[in-house]
């Protein structure tokens, strides 16, 4: 069994079809469990909807940095945050962090709202999903400042180079790839695959966004996290059922609420 540990089930992108028809596709690619993120605590409400229509489906609490400032975000408290953490489907928190790639909100905005997440985590011991684009630096100190050391979670998307891999699994954090190790420009990225520890490594689509080849410039979906998987078990010398399994133990170990079934 895999785990799609970060896909956006509520977006439009899939609304034609159904949360339901995606969900049995990628069940019959060998999907059992899915981590559906929220970007906007204000959008919390449909994003918790779609975690409860399905027992393998669980969801996440967070403003993404893009998000930061927008009027519906900028004023959340982290006890807003913990509070909506109570729901038992929700097992991690975010995601957040910082993107200076686009900068749609402004980087003080960014910085201060991650580091309200990063408390939330700690107080309730959930794990943290976060993005980090063009802010390597601001994103580790942040996490160092903030977290204390206490908080745990995932570098989701990672796309990063080693010198960002060795400060987050340093700080005890795992690292999740997703469908751009397979695109023909990642030799650096598919090198810090082979570097990271396998019991470390989650996989992902960020569905519908970032299809893996073959299925590059398509909506992605959870189904392809197959791909994605497959290019891990290539780099590592590993057959794919492997690194199923053990990208699996790994979720699990880290969303430690998310029930098997």
């Amino acid at each position: 069994m895999l785990v799609d540990s970060h896909c956006h089930l509520d977006y439009e992108d899939f609304a034609t079809e159904g949360v339901g028809e995606i969900v049995k596709r990628a069940q019959s690619a060998g999907v059992g469990h899915f981590l559906t993120i929220c970007t906007e605590i204000s959008k919390f409400p449909q994003i918790l909807a779609v975690a409860k229509s399905s027992p393998i489906i669980n969801c996440t609490v967070g403003t993404h940095p893009h998000h930061a400032a927008d009027a519906g975000e900028i004023n959340i408290k982290k006890s807003d945050i913990v509070d909506l953490t109570k729901d038992p489907k929700v097992a991690g928190i975010g995601e957040t962090g910082l993107d200076y790639y686009y900068k749609h909100s402004p980087p003080e905005e960014q910085q201060r709202v991650f580091a309200t997440h990063i408390e939330a985590a700690v107080e309730t011991g959930l794990p943290l999903i976060i993005h980090t684009r063009d802010a390597d630096d601001d994103t580790v100190r942040i996490m160092r400042e903030a977290g204390q050391g206490k908080a745990r979670g995932v570098m989701h998307c990672f796309s990063g180079g080693r010198k960002l891999a060795d400060a987050s699994l340093d700080l005890g954090f795992y690292i999740s790839f997703s469908g751009i190790i397979t695109f023909k420009k990642a030799d650096e990225l598919r090198d810090v695959v082979k570097h990271v520890p396998m019991d470390r490594i989650l996989v992902e689509t960020d569905s519908p966004y970032l299809a893996p080849v073959p299925h590059r410039g398509k909506r992605n979906e959870p189904s392809f996290v197959v791909h994605t998987a497959q290019m891990v078990a290539e780099l590592r010398g590993m057959t794919a059922e492997a690194v199923a399994q053990q990208t699996t133990e790994n979720f699990f170990k880290l969303f430690d609420k998310a029930k098997r079934q």
